[in-house]
């Protein structure tokens, strides 16, 4: 067993447990000298996830910010903060990062065409496209400008085109441009539309090449994501610091942070409600919509993203490339009580699936669809409501500082990921002022 260290420990030599000992030299685990020994708490890094030592509480934080969730909003946020020379710990409950929803979506940096206005959705969306593309591009993180056509199929259809563009034009989205039929055949010969709008800077790249690039920044600038770490309970001391109390291959643990910032995904409500809050605040609740996906087993002969005008609750079922050459539909939406990856009802959805396809393309019958993935959206309305944007809760809204919330961060919530990251940096660091 082994340590690794923390904050500005994290690229020393590690040591086993044996040899790690409580002396002011290692109280830089948590990022601040002290010239006498301290009652921190050593805890341990390894292939199991967090394992720590007892220790006797104090009015000193193991960490500044402890971060739970390893999705793109988490890991973003992470970025953010060591950005500022803050120190991180990221716990993260599965093996895989982003495994529940950043790796379980269609993969596109949207522009920011479908979302009210004034709402925190349309602005993180536009900020942080171009982080995102300026992000990828200094790490190599495959990128690709393909562009999206918004298809609307009859001649009475103009009219939702028509208010798209309005909208998208009111979220600061000025590039888009109308198409004809005409336009649209010598674009995409195959399409069938009657009229279109082309999003020329929606672009398509590769969410766990992303996700693994945050991850190496993150720790190149001495944070950590721990692994395998599930949360299973969240308290205060009097000092204000949280307290963390964690399970893992390797037993059970606490960690305590004058930060923290739950981005749980699907589990967000779950870990909102381990916090108790002054006054008669409670977190949002979390409905859960399944999204299939199919993969085409040929190449699709569209260079753009086909998207169908939007329906109650989504995009609609459209096409999207990834930046290797693969084309897939989807997503559909499935109701459920529970997160649930499981594919349904592959030969019905397939009958589905074409149905809707063969209103943009007929051709979709000379294709092989094979399911390929399932996807879970956290959302804040339930069926039939009205879509509800992010909310990041910070202690406006609960009453404690030094914690920050988000809740039902669905797309454009991977879009978004770094402006949001920034946003929650910013006020972090705005509280730690006062």
């Amino acid at each position: 067993m082994s340590l690794s260290g923390v904050g500005r420990f994290a690229n020393q030599p590690r040591t086993t447990i044996h040899e790690f000992f409580l002396c002011s030299q290692l109280c830089s685990v948590v990022g601040k000298h002290y010239s006498q020994p301290q009652n921190i708490l050593a805890f341990v890094f390894d292939s199991n996830g967090l394992r720590a030592m007892n220790k006797s509480r104090s009015w000193v934080a193991d960490t500044e910010v402890v971060i739970v969730g390893a999705g793109a909003v988490g890991l973003a946020t992470a970025y953010a903060l060591v950005c500022t020379n803050q120190d991180v710990i990221v716990l993260e409950r599965h093996a895989q990062l982003g495994s529940e929803i950043s790796s379980r979506s269609s993969e596109v940096a949207h522009a920011g065409l479908y979302y009210p206005p004034d709402s925190m959705k349309a602005r993180l969306c536009r900020t942080g496209a171009d982080l995102l593309k300026t992000f990828c591009n200094r790490s190599g993180v495959p990128f690709v400008r393909c562009g999206k056509l918004i298809v609307a199929t009859g001649s009475d259809d103009g009219h939702q085109l028509a208010r798209l563009r309005a909208n998208a034009e009111a979220c600061g989205v000025s590039d888009l441009q109308s198409l004809t039929q005409d336009d649209i055949k010598a674009l995409e010969p195959e399409l069938a539309g009657h009229s279109a709008l082309l999003s020329p800077s929606t672009a398509v790249f590769d969410s766990a090449a992303y996700l693994l690039a945050l991850e190496g920044a993150i720790v190149s600038q001495g944070g950590q994501v721990v692994r395998r770490c599930e949360i299973t309970a969240i308290g205060r001391i009097n000092s204000g610091n949280f307290v963390i109390e964690t399970r893992s291959g390797a037993g059970r643990a606490q960690i305590t942070c004058k930060s923290l910032v739950l981005c749980g995904g699907l589990a967000a409500t779950t870990l909102g409600q381990m916090v108790t809050y002054p006054g008669r605040y409670h977190p949002p609740e979390t409905f859960f919509a399944k999204g299939h996906y199919f993969a085409l087993t040929k190449s699709a002969p569209f260079q753009h993203l086909i998207y169908p005008l939007p329906s109650d609750g989504g995009l609609g079922i459209h096409y999207t490339r990834d930046c290797h050459g693969g084309g897939k539909f989807g997503p559909d939406i499935a109701w459920c009580e529970t997160p649930d990856v499981a594919f349904d009802q592959a030969d019905t959805r397939a009958r589905q699936f074409r149905s809707t396809i063969k209103t943009y393309w007929p051709r979709i019958d000379d294709y092989d669809l094979v399911p390929a993935y399932v996807g879970v959206r956290p959302k804040l309305s339930r069926k039939g409501e009205p879509a509800r944007d992010f909310a990041i809760h910070t202690e406006t809204e609960h009453g404690i500082a030094n914690l920050i919330g988000c809740y039902g961060i669905e797309s454009p919530g991977l879009t978004a990921s770094l402006a949001i990251g920034e946003w929650i940096a910013q006020r972090l660091h705005h509280q730690s002022r006062l």
